[in-house]
């Protein structure tokens, strides 16, 4: 199951699983149950988590009171017409307890993708590419060209984008003129994918490629499928199961399929894990042909490849427990040295760490330089407010609170900065929070204000601006000088500053931080009472 520690849900989580334990035994002619309850409200609490099913093999769930577990919970399930095929909406799998409707679509993504897996061309001749040294990515190359899906994983700086880069160019000399284009959950993810592959094949945001209707309606599916010969998918730790399945129904079936990421990673915001679900092998074993995992580092070296690399084996035991990661980790960050790629400092919880507000005010003014040099309307100076923007993320898991990303805005911008476009300086980063299709942005765009004379303009994009006027995006836009881990996944910096106000954080959630870093990364934690700073 899931490493993620147990949390407080949202305020208006406990109210929506009441009403829900109350109303469907009473819609489906039943008398109330406490114990049925109990399941229901514990179901709907995992699915705010992103997770799909509790475990009777496990621990209680939060909320769900421990006399009885798991045998009268079990016998009150088998009891109630709530758990009855065909249209009940609760589904035991196992020792797994999910939605019905959920559980369909995961079966349903499983099995497109698993008929996938066994649609195999084999080639009678074929070279590895020169250059390609890795056996991992060799094997990934010909399962590319091989067959109808590959599920390409690894960790950061394991050659997923240059493995992606060999196999687009082997497409090209085995399929005359194919119909490839490349995806990825986000914008940012996508401006990565595109800058990685030097922009030589289309590359759009999924709900781009799918043409979204908005509300989880796309143009794009079985009637009106794309028409592709590859469609390569990256990021896809971020794609939820009914995006998943989104795809899979607008994929014709003659076209290939490479799907990348690295599990590891946080779980998507919306319900269902499909890469998590895909590399589990004791429950997915004709998935494994099709899987393909890539272990050796070429990059991202130093301590943080080190505490990645021992964040991603607690993950993968799964072993979580209170007081994790921080002080599982202490022995290992503390020998970390001045020189360093991976600074840890403790400081104490409350205002931000002077470390931080001064690397940000160094950022600013930068940034203020650059706009300056930037002409609305053209790409004169861009690249450089590029190339700056994008070398500091400032990372933490909380919106609210000490050490949070209004916390930081309030810091460095002023009061009311949240939602006041008019404090916040030229060269300011911002975040598009709505998906704008018809001005070429998606949920989660980064861009930039600038300021020339009495007039504000807001640019967007990468190598090319996007120059829009503020009142086009209206309420679609916050400061983003510092970001949520979980809106930060698809995007790097050259420096990284995690703030981890909780020390008992998730582990994917610290792993993912760090991850964001290419060459250097600081850790921020709190202080605890009675102990010297990183004693």
């Amino acid at each position: 199951m899931s490493t993620f520690r147990r949390r407080d849900p949202p305020s208006w989580v406990p109210p929506l699983s009441r009403a829900l334990a109350e109303a469907l035994p009473r819609l489906y002619g039943e008398p109330p149950d406490a114990l049925l309850g109990d399941l229901i409200e514990a179901l709907t609490r995992a699915m705010e988590r992103g997770e799909l099913a509790i475990d009777f093999a496990g621990a209680a769930p939060d909320g769900v009171q421990e006399g009885g577990w798991p045998e009268a919970h079990l016998q009150a399930l088998g009891a109630s017409v709530l758990s009855r095929p065909p249209h009940g909406p609760l589904a035991l799998e196992g020792s797994l307890l999910r939605w019905r409707r959920w559980q369909r679509q995961r079966l349903d993504v499983i099995d497109v993708l698993t008929a996938r897996a066994h649609r195999q061309t084999p080639l009678s001749r074929w070279r590895p590419p020169a250059g390609v040294k890795d056996p991992q990515q060799r094997l990934a190359i010909r399962t590319a060209l091989e067959r109808d899906l590959l599920v390409l994983a690894g960790g950061p700086g394991t050659g997923k984008t240059s493995t992606v880069a060999w196999i687009l160019a082997a497409m090209t000399k085995l399929q005359n003129d194919p119909r490839i284009h490349l995806a990825a959950p986000t914008g940012k993810a996508a401006a990565r994918l595109r800058a990685a592959t030097e922009g030589r094949w289309p590359c759009t945001t999924l709900h781009q490629l799918l043409e979204s209707r908005g509300e989880g309606h796309f143009r794009r599916n079985r009637e009106r499928p794309l028409r592709l010969d590859l469609l390569v998918v990256d990021e896809v730790s971020m794609v939820d199961l009914e995006l998943m399945g989104a795809l899979l129904q607008a994929l014709p079936g003659e076209a290939r399929l490479v799907l990348v990421g690295d599990p590891a990673q946080l779980p998507p915001v919306a319900p269902g894990a499909p890469l998590q679900e895909l590399l589990q092998e004791e429950r997915h074993p004709l998935l494994q042909p099709a899987v393909v995992t890539l272990q050796t580092p070429y990059r991202n070296a130093g301590a943080i490849a080190q505490v990645a690399s021992a964040l991603r084996e607690r993950i993968g035991k799964q072993r979580h427990s209170p007081g994790e990661p921080i002080e599982e980790l202490r022995p290992l960050l503390s020998t970390l040295g001045a020189g360093s790629n991976l600074q840890w400092q403790e400081a104490p919880l409350g205002p931000l760490p002077a470390v931080v507000v001064q690397r940000l005010q160094e950022h600013l003014r930068q940034l203020e330089t650059a706009a300056r040099q930037c002409t609305p309307g053209t790409d004169r100076g861009w690249q450089a407010l590029v190339d700056i923007r994008d070398g500091l993320l400032v990372l933490t898991p909380r919106h609210r609170g000490p050490w949070g990303v209004e916390a930081v805005h309030r810091q460095l911008l002023g009061e009311g900065s949240g939602s006041s476009l008019a404090q916040w300086p030229s060269g300011t980063p911002v975040l598009c929070t709505r998906n704008l299709h018809g001005l070429g942005l998606s949920n989660g765009d980064l861009g930039v204000v600038v300021e020339v004379g009495p007039e504000r303009w807001l640019a967007f994009g990468q190598e090319t601006p996007v120059w829009l006027h503020p009142a086009q995006l209206s309420g679609a836009l916050e400061p983003a000088l510092a970001l949520t881990v979980h809106k930060a996944q698809g995007s790097e910096a050259i420096q990284v500053m995690v703030l981890l106000a909780d020390a008992e954080a998730d582990l994917r959630l610290l792993y993912t931080a760090l991850t964001r870093a290419r060459e250097e990364a600081w850790l921020l934690t709190p202080l605890n009472p009675g102990r010297t700073a990183n004693s």
